[in-house]
């Protein structure tokens, strides 16, 4: 059947086919390493990505003309056609939507105690230095005043990272321990950071800390987290290493890692 469909039908399907193609080479060459996240995240899924749902938007525009005007009409012809303009409308309109998600959550760096959040380990601190990551950011100073920050909107600019978690992330909050001891929350922890899959996760019970990396599937984004174990509490830090927003990641693992060690420790 294929050998038997137009040539403009035969070029939309082709397109379609490089399509998903070209958006995983994008992603799985940064992360494997052979380009950096700006130019796989940046260049490629989103401006190249654009340009190449343009292409198979204009296509399949000529495909479906082509296909109207033909006679007779061929019911494949035009399916194909009208596949090939709903696929690029579907991935603008998630597009769009992620700059949305990125509007809303401005910043890469959440903790549940804004006022001291958890510190990293030297150990960590060294591993961020030598990925080049973003610096820690002073959660009391206006976000305006800081480097990566320095091109956002008035508004927000004069917000700094306790009020934007307070004011976005208003759900997020220590875990009480109640009656579990250090070293079950020290445990807990561990193994809710092993369930979600961290890796180089680390314990210090002399502490309470616990520390692990969390990597993206898609691009192989790495985030660090830390957990705190006070008198009375556990509080969660989760920062990414490159990058401004987070879309929302480091909010939702935190919740994600409270829940399964409130699970674990019999709190909530």
């Amino acid at each position: 059947m294929f050998k038997t469909l137009p040539w403009h039908t035969k070029i939309v399907l082709a397109l379609l086919a490089i399509l998903p193609l070209y958006f995983l080479i994008a992603a799985f060459g940064t992360k494997i390493g052979i380009w950096g996240w700006e130019f796989g995240l940046l260049v490629m899924t989103f401006a190249g990505g654009v340009i190449l749902l343009g292409i198979v938007a204009v296509a399949a525009v000529i495909s479906l003309i082509m296909g109207l005007i033909a006679k007779p009409r061929r019911n494949a012809v035009l399916a194909t056609a009208i596949i090939g303009l709903l696929i690029p409308g579907a991935v603008f309109i998630m597009f769009t939507a992620t700059r949305g998600t990125a509007a809303d959550n401005p910043i890469h760096d959440v903790a549940t105690n804004t006022a001291n959040p958890p510190a990293f380990s030297a150990e960590t601190m060294t591993a961020r230095a030598e990925a080049d990551a973003n610096p820690l950011s002073d959660y009391q100073v206006p976000i305006g005043q800081l480097e990566l920050y320095q091109d956002v909107a008035p508004e927000l600019a004069i917000k700094s990272h306790a009020q934007i978690i307070t004011d976005r992330y208003a759900t997020l909050r220590p875990l009480p321990l109640a009656g579990a001891s250090r070293e079950d929350a020290v445990a807990a922890v561990a193994a809710g950071m092993g369930n979600m899959g961290f890796k180089n996760i680390r314990t210090d019970a002399a502490t309470g800390t616990v520390e692990g990396v969390a990597t993206s599937f898609w691009f192989g984004f790495e985030d660090d987290v830390v957990a705190v174990i006070g008198e009375n509490e556990i509080n969660f830090r989760s920062v990414s290493r490159v990058g401004r927003s987070d879309l929302g990641a480091n909010a939702a693992r935190i919740a994600e890692l409270r829940d399964l060690v409130a699970s674990q420790i019999g709190q909530r």
